[in-house]
């Protein structure tokens, strides 16, 4: 892996989705390894016209299909290619457990499969190839995110943890495809705030600190030949770039900016003597640009939009070439430089009509790929594709219970917010829903904050659509994606702006005839357990019900349990949200646990004991408030969880309460 490592605060305090990745989809963005194009979940180009709100009228009758089958683990997931092509590896539940899911590896000619890892109390999170012979897989314990890095031969063999420390979290800085021996992993051992590099042996855990962190790197990068050359350091507020030519050099820094502003390196030109990197230096969009490391200045612009940043970059190491790009609009969109490239994604979407194509794995030869389809209908399929004999095989669905005919329909919309901004999300409809009806909904708002939703097959809205609610998902100011300014007008409005943009959701549902104003729950997990909280306290009148999932109740509470490696970005966070110390009206008046006396809707409370983000005590404090108000809040705390639940028995155990939960007060 090339792309710079960093500690990605704008995800601090993010649940995608209200769920973890797909199991085996490597959890922290730009910390693991990837071979192929791996897409973003749910996420691809938009080439099918959506159905208009009229035309969800389909039928009367709507299948009501089990829980279970929404939220059980997949029967197969995240295929992968060994680096030659000659093996594939995929992750599935291991019946003679727990049903937690594990990796299997067969030859590419062959369905006899061997199960190499035996995780039995927690499902892996994710697993790499190391080499021909040796895969990578990490996980943590109860959902402390204290990620340790294993590796096993493809036979089961010589399974060892490669990094046996308590209470440290490793990092993949570069998995050193080219060095089948070794890789470069940051860990803090030394100092729980921070990440030095160590040279690692991948056959036997020995190990050589190369990089001494001291103290204000946040992340490392490596070239193409896995010399590591870029660092980045924080104040806090300010972010350095830093280069040396060689490993003998010591770092020098380059560029300094404002957080506000980001110049992030993707990837060393194949020269080695450039950079490419997403900017939004004096401009509001991020775009791809050439980086001139000796005048520390963007150079040639590679791509841009102007609706949306540009972050993806797609590239060929065997043909050095860039190929592409990706970047989000309402759905996922790709543009190619390269006609190879762009030839094998038109024969494969010539192949698989009605479905959004994406390559998730390439050997290192470009002769074979794994293929996934997706749709909002449909939780995917992966094919095996032979690029040289034009052979596609089927390798699995992902969820083969789940009838797509059965789904519902996520369609992007937009509405103004009360200040005129516009605010993109996404509507689901039951299948059944008729033009007229005012229905029940269950209004979603994303964690993050500073992340967003995505078109794509979601399966608790499934669910809840199922069941016969409408969900509103939106992307209100904060979000990212869509520019400097939409991003930075957030800052310190937590309580306020932000949550007024949800409720004008609310409001544009009501005026569409959609909603029944009398019947509007809100849910969401970690910010949108916030968000959750913060609309049943300042928009009392607006909500019937509320689930909080691992959400912030008081946000001086919050601060002070920072875990020890976000300590860099303390500064920065006290800027976008506020400082405790000098701003203490500011975060009392956005603390929903301050203003208990203004909550009377019903609420549910779902916490992991284990949570590293949003500690335990947040959702305590906010149930013991109102249960000293006289209000019984059902309150479900997991002791083997973190920040939310991964584990598919309390997956079943949260959404069967949470629909009975709804239920009982919006139906």
């Amino acid at each position: 892996m090339k792309r710079l490592l960093l500690i990605t605060l704008i995800f601090t305090f993010s649940y995608a989705e209200n769920k973890l990745p797909e199991r085996g989809k490597i959890p922290e963005r730009g910390a693991f390894p990837e071979r192929g194009e791996l897409p973003e979940r749910g996420t691809f180009p938009d080439r099918n016209k959506l159905p208009e709100r009229g035309d969800y009228s389909m039928n009367n009758v709507v299948n009501i299909i089990p829980l279970e089958d929404f939220f059980r683990n997949p029967e197969m997931s995240s295929f992968q290619l060994s680096p030659n092509g000659k093996y594939i590896s995929y992750m599935k539940p291991w019946e003679d457990g727990n049903r937690m899911m594990n990796v299997y590896v067969r030859p590419i000619d062959s369905d006899e499969e061997v199960r190499i890892t035996g995780a039995s109390k927690r499902s892996l999170y994710g697993y790499f190839w190391l080499n021909e012979n040796r895969i990578a897989y990490v996980q943590d314990e109860g959902g402390d995110e204290n990620i340790h890095i294993y590796a096993v031969n493809i036979d089961g063999s010589n399974n060892i943890d490669l990094t046996p420390f308590e209470n440290i979290q490793a990092r993949i800085t570069d998995d050193l495809e080219d060095n089948p021996d070794y890789m470069l992993v940051a860990l803090n051992k030394r100092n729980p705030r921070i990440h030095d590099v160590y040279r690692m042996n991948v056959n036997s855990g020995e190990m050589e600190m190369i990089a001494e962190n001291p103290g204000n790197i946040q992340g490392w990068m490596t070239d193409n030949d896995g010399k590591l050359r870029i660092a980045t350091t924080s104040d806090g507020v300010n972010t350095s770039l830093l280069y040396r030519e060689n490993e003998t050099e010591d770092f020098k820094p380059i560029l300094t900016t404002n957080f506000k502003e980001s110049v992030s390196p993707l990837y060393f030109t194949f020269d080695n003597q450039e950079l490419y990197v997403a900017s939004n230096r004096g401009r509001d969009k991020s775009a791809i640009f050439k980086f001139d490391l000796g005048t520390a200045k963007e150079g040639e612009l590679i791509f841009e939009n102007d609706e949306v940043d540009v972050y993806g970059l797609m590239r060929s190491k065997k043909r050095k070439k860039i190929t592409g790009v990706s970047y989000t609009t309402d759905k996922r969109q790709m543009h190619f430089f390269d006609e190879w490239r762009e030839n094998l994604q038109n024969k494969l979407e010539s192949k698989l009509k009605g479905v959004e194509v994406a390559i998730s794995d390439l050997s290192k030869d470009e002769t074979k790929a794994i293929v996934v389809t997706y749709s909002d209908r449909s939780r995917g399929t992966y094919y095996y594709y032979d690029i040289e004999k034009d052979i596609l095989t089927k390798l699995a669905d992902l969820s083969p219970w789940l009838n797509q005919e059965d789904m519902a329909f996520m369609k992007p919309i937009s509405y103004k917010s009360r200040d005129g901004l516009t605010i993109p999300g996404y509507l689901t409809l039951p299948l059944n829903y008729k033009e007229g009806d005012r229905i029940p909904v269950v209004v979603n708002p994303h964690g993050g904050p500073w992340a967003r939703d995505n078109w794509g097959f979601n399966s608790q809205v499934q669910f809840l659509a199922n069941r016969g609610y409408a969900v509103l998902q939106m992307n209100f100011r904060g979000s990212v994606g869509y520019g400097r300014e939409f991003w930075e007008i957030s800052f310190k409005q937590w309580g306020k702006t932000m949550q007024d943009d949800i409720t004008d959701g609310v409001n544009w549902l009501i005026d569409e005839g959609i909603a029944d104003p009398d019947r509007i729950g809100i849910y969401g997990a970690s910010y949108g357990g916030y968000a959750t909280l913060a609309g049943l306290a300042f928009t009392p009148d607006v909500y019937a019900c509320g689930v909080d999932y691992v959400g912030v109740s008081n946000i001086f509470t919050l601060l002070e349990t920072l875990p020890p490696y976000w300590e860099l970005g303390r500064q920065m966070m006290y800027e976008m949200i506020g400082d405790p110390d000098t701003e203490k009206e500011l975060l009392k008046a956005a603390s929903p646990l301050f203003h208990i006396d203004k909550i009377k809707a019903p609420l549910f409370v779902a916490q992991g004991a284990n949570d590293p983000r949003v500690k335990q005590a947040e959702s305590d404090q906010i149930v013991e408030a109102l249960e000293a108000k006289g209000i019984d809040v059902p309150y479900m705390l997991k002791e083997d969880e973190g920040h939310g639940f991964y584990n598919e028995q309390n997956q079943f155990d949260f959404y069967r309460e949470m629909i009975k939960f709804l239920d009982k007060h919006l139906k």
